[in-house]
């Protein structure tokens, strides 16, 4: 028997009528478009680097456009999930989505470099808001059985915006103005506004509290020391040396501030992250793991483009097409994956998908030089059913063991460790693959110089081919920690809560 056959307690809850899934529907359509605002963010912005260097300047800083961003989401997620569960989903999401809308707004208004760097950083601030509260409404609304189609079409538009992110922010850049790329995020996130207020009904707390406390040292320790590491892990190796004092400063500062961070959080009486979340062991097992796959995930999505350019010869377009192959096979998988884990469990799901995913990355560095585009293509498109099928029921099943008061805290603590995973492998993977290029180039070469060089000789494309099979070989690793964690961590089943103790609607979620 697996988690979800042994969490009922006789007959299965009787299955929302017509008239309630109906009624749902634009509820979903809102966290659809709440989830585009922050997938197409990073794709349709990159594309238009050169058009707003071009006409603010600041080229040497111009990296913290994204940076700037992906820190203020990260650091974030642990404080909306906790707000979440402390006054609701509904709220939190309308509050960042308004803020990404402001900032949406003040990025397009902005006058230099300085100013669209920190505009960025309010986007982010809202960013932050819709990754987690998405996600954690989207298992609020369907129960355990049906999480898997909300899941799947969230992953979908993942996959859609890094087709047509850089496709219209190109466009966009081109024929228009680069500030309109920060503009039509007003529209799409007005109408996602008006589906919240008006169709979102939570459902009613079984207790309510008559004083709500929320931890707000706990939160200002938590973005410090987010923002004093990931800057660290962002600007080492490229604006200054891993060795030299800004690296080691802001490192030990973030060291510093983290055991503050723990000292302030045991002593709070609603800490942002409460200790629960290590602790349990699935939750502990989910948040490795998942920050494994943050680690991995580096490995395709930074160095596989420059791969295809360098290697393999392609044009941007078509390097982009190898990529995206991942995305076509990952929502399927995912939207399938429920009929696994039905039968032999979460845990032996994720299992078999981590597995699955760590033989593709050991398959990379096998590929002959400089090969044809359709072996990574093929490759990229069997990774991604593997890792649908191992990320999802990973996160249904954290989900499925928690309560709805705990819901959105364990939801952001999962992202937050995926986000962080990210941020660690582009720091780590980074200094892998300049590390080989300067044994073989010399020393003052790196990838960022060899992916704007025209002029991609033999010794060039072996050196860069050498590189990014390392960093593949320590994406595979990444990928054998996770399934390390799942099988000394994890336990065989997960404890999954019947539907009432989830607090997961009985009948009509959207009304």
């Amino acid at each position: 028997m697996t988690e979800p056959s042994t969490t009922r307690a006789g007959a299965d809850p009787a299955p929302a009528p017509a008239s309630a899934a109906a009624r749902r529907g634009p509820v979903v359509a809102a966290l659809m478009l709440a989830m585009g605002l922050a997938a197409l963010d990073g794709t349709i912005v990159s594309t238009a680097v050169p058009q707003i260097v071009g006409d603010l300047g600041g080229l040497s800083v111009f990296s913290w456009l994204f940076s700037g961003y992906l820190l203020a989401v990260t650091v974030t997620l642990p404080v909306y999930g906790k707000l979440s569960d402390t006054f609701g989903r509904k709220p939190v999401l309308i509050a960042g989505t308004v803020l990404f809308l402001v900032g949406s707004l003040l990025c397009a208004a902005a006058w230099n470099m300085a100013s669209l760097i920190a505009f960025r950083v309010v986007q982010g601030l809202g960013g932050g808001a819709l990754q987690g509260t998405v996600q954690t409404i989207a298992a609020d609304l369907y129960p355990l059985k049906e999480r898997p189609r909300i899941q799947a079409k969230l992953s979908s538009v993942w996959a859609a915006s890094s087709v047509a992110g850089p496709a219209v922010g190109g466009l966009l850049a081109g024929y228009a103005d680069w500030r309109w790329i920060f503009l039509v995020n007003v529209p799409v996130g007005l109408i996602a506004l008006w589906l919240i207020g008006r169709h979102l009904r939570e459902p009613a707390r079984t207790a309510p509290r008559a004083r709500v406390r929320v931890d707000w040292a706990g939160a200002l320790a938590i973005f410090a020391t987010g923002a004093l590491l990931l800057t660290a892990l962002v600007q080492g190796g490229v604006a200054w040396p891993w060795l030299s004092a800004p690296s080691l400063g802001l490192l030990g500062g973030a060291a510093a501030l983290a055991a503050l961070t723990v000292a302030v959080e045991r002593r709070a009486a609603e800490p942002i992250i409460p200790g629960w979340v290590w602790r349990r062991r699935t939750i502990a097992a989910v948040n490795l793991s998942l920050g494994a796959l943050g680690l991995l995930m580096v490995a395709p999505t930074v160095f596989l483009p420059t791969y295809a350019q360098s290697v393999l010869g392609l044009g941007p377009i078509a390097a982009g097409f190898v990529l995206s192959s991942w995305t076509l096979s990952w929502p399927i998988t995912a939207a399938l994956s429920n009929r696994v884990y039905t039968r032999i469990g979460f845990r032996l799901t994720a299992v078999v998908g981590i597995s699955l995913a760590l033989l593709l990355l050991l398959a990379f560095p096998f590929l002959p030089f400089p090969g044809e585009p359709w072996q990574p293509a093929l490759l990229m498109l069997l990774l991604g059913g593997a890792l649908g099928l191992f990320q999802l029921p990973l996160i249904v099943g954290v989900q499925s063991t928690v309560p709805y008061e705990e819901r959105g805290t364990t939801t952001a603590s999962v992202l937050f460790c995926r986000q962080v995973g990210q941020s660690v492998g582009a720091a780590l993977f980074g200094a892998v693959a300049n590390g080989v290029l300067a044994s073989r180039l010399g020393a003052d070469t790196d990838l960022d110089t060899l992916a704007r060089s025209l002029d991609a000789t033999d010794r060039i494309r072996r050196a860069v081919d050498a590189a990014v099979d390392r960093v593949y070989w320590g994406a595979a690793a990444a990928a054998a920690l996770a399934l390390l964690a799942l099988l000394t961590l994890a336990p065989r089943r997960f404890p999954v809560l019947k539907e009432e103790e989830q607090g997961a609607p009985r009948r009509d979620p959207a009304d």
